[in-house]
């Protein structure tokens, strides 16, 4: 199938599966369905005034309403643009400004509850409504028309493959969270990489467990599989003891995770009758040797680590299936994508030397939103993209990532800027200085240390700051450890290294509160 837009990518008379929402009863939806659905949807839009480029904010958890309403808003060639539904609303205004988006899709009942993204809606004059499925249809319940007042009963629209379809942010560690358009064309590369990776076919069906407002379960967890004419089973969110009653229930063969979700379900029992698993996919933050050995043991299938990122519309790396190499602690190598080890002026180092990793290929975004100078650095002279990450190729060509250049730090796969929380954390009023950094952690591979200087005078505790910050941004970014101390450490030009004060705070022998 010629796929060039995300509206023939798969095929609208198919009477086999393409969605299962789980639950008593679950739903199943056939691809014929699925289409239908699309386009009914795809002219509600139209008939609220949704536009070509409009962007359409989609703060929905993973249902089968997010998926229609992000289908749609793409047919419609307008932008779809994924929220975490746990945002609090500062999150969700800076989103919705940055893209003045036309419409904000929340869940039924927002709206009377005055919801954060209902609230950040509101603000900047985004049209309000809910969206649900109600047996029959996915609804589409218009609250306040906000700025399309006046402009409804528009076209429907034909997607083209050089449209934007979607634009997802970027935690940027220069603060402000970068926007990452990614077109039709950008979508389909990355969703043709993966079936070809993975040797999907329409006897596949994939559990879904990554959020759909991440590429990764987006790409990699949903849309690949459609490409593929397979199956999708969408649960509400992750929960470890549904997993494999799910999974077996309706007939799952393969899954696509990071690697805190796989530990997690090693640290849970497995299932009493083994399913028939093809493999095991992990991406978006390193899997340690450690847990690809338990899984593959656990679950006897074959554990396939890829690389990717938003920028590559996902997928750039993977280890290949059997009989295919598995290199433990390797993201294997190019899938579809030109994958080089370029130095400072991109030219290409001898292999096995370490580098920058970058990469070329029709995923690959063409720059971000209103940001020349992002653009600027991010290219180099041939027109590779920069990742940010150091890495180095072995003999055989397989990716190795030795070290982000970037000082994100990286939760689970949940990326998150310091400097962000640095600004939140400032405002505090007791707070003097404020340096956040990426402490190491079990579970999530990382998670948020902070160090903290206090203004004269001032007391405060670490619960009482984590819980300042806890009503100001989201659960994941909400610091584990807080380190008090009366001078930050810096260097002789007076410069605050994060990696220099992550290092002499976590020699302290204890996280201390001032109280």
């Amino acid at each position: 199938m010629a796929a060039t837009t995300l509206s023939n990518s798969f095929s609208p008379t198919a009477d086999s599966t393409a969605i299962i929402i789980p639950g008593k009863p679950a739903l199943t939806v056939s691809y014929t369905q699925l289409s239908a659905e699309i386009l009914s949807f795809q002219k509600k839009l139209a008939k609220l005034g949704v536009t070509p480029e409009a962007a359409v904010s989609i703060a929905l958890p993973n249902t089968y309403e997010f998926i229609v309403a992000f289908l749609a808003a793409a047919w419609q060639r307008g932008i779809a643009a994924p929220l975490n539904a746990a945002y609090k609303q500062e999150e969700f205004e800076f989103y919705i400004d940055d893209l003045s988006s036309a419409v904000a899709l929340v869940p039924k009942g927002s709206f009377a509850k005055d919801g954060p993204a209902v609230r950040a809606a509101r603000k900047y004059k985004a049209a309000i409504a809910e969206c649900y499925w109600n047996g029959k249809e996915v609804v589409l319940d218009v609250k306040d028309e906000g700025k399309l007042k006046g402009k409804g009963s528009q076209k429907v629209e034909k997607a083209q493959p050089d449209d934007v379809a979607l634009v997802l942010h970027t935690s940027g560690t220069t603060g402000r969270p970068k926007a990452v358009p990614l077109t039709h064309r950008n979508l389909t590369r990355t969703m043709k990489n993966i079936q070809a990776t993975y040797e999907l076919t329409p006897a596949d069906r994939t559990m879904l467990v990554m959020p759909l407002f991440h590429v990764h379960g987006l790409l990699a967890g949903f849309l690949a599989p459609l490409y593929s004419g397979g199956s999708v089973i969408v649960p509400p969110k992750f929960s470890a003891s549904e997993f494999w009653d799910d999974f077996i229930t309706h007939k799952a063969n393969w899954y696509t995770a990071v690697p805190t979700i796989h530990q997690i379900l090693l640290k849970n029992p497995p299932p009493t009758t083994k399913p028939k698993i093809r493999f095991i996919r992990s991406c978006s933050s390193p899997l340690s040797p450690t847990t690809f050995h338990q899984l593959e043991k656990t679950y006897n299938a074959p554990v396939l680590e890829a690389y990717a990122m938003t920028e590559a519309a996902h997928q750039m790396t993977s280890n290949p299936l059997p009989p295919g190499k598995r290199q433990p602690g390797s993201v294997g190598l190019g899938q579809g994508v030109d994958v080089k080890i370029l130095d400072g002026e991109g030219n290409e180092v001898p292999q096995g030397s370490e580098a920058e990793i970058c990469i070329k290929g029709e995923n690959v975004t063409k720059g971000y939103l209103n940001n020349p100078d992002a653009n600027k650095s991010s290219f180099t002279k041939n027109g590779y993209f920069r990742t940010g990450d150091q890495g180095k190729k072995d003999k055989d060509g397989y990716v190795i990532i030795t070290g982000r250049i970037k000082e994100l730090i990286n939760k689970g796969g949940e990326k998150i800027s310091p400097i962000e929380l640095d600004n939140v954390l400032a405002r505090h009023p007791a707070v003097s200085e404020a340096v956040s950094f990426a402490i190491p952690d079990e579970m999530f591979g990382q998670d948020v240390g902070v160090a903290i200087v206090l203004k004269p005078g001032q007391n405060l505790g670490a619960d009482e700051l984590k819980g300042w910050v806890a009503d100001k941004l989201a659960k994941f970014k909400v610091p584990k450890q807080v380190y008090f101390t009366d001078n930050m450490p810096k260097t002789a030009t007076g410069k605050i290294q994060r990696r220099i004060v992550a290092d002499t705070m976590m020699k302290q022998d204890k996280p201390k509160a001032k109280l």
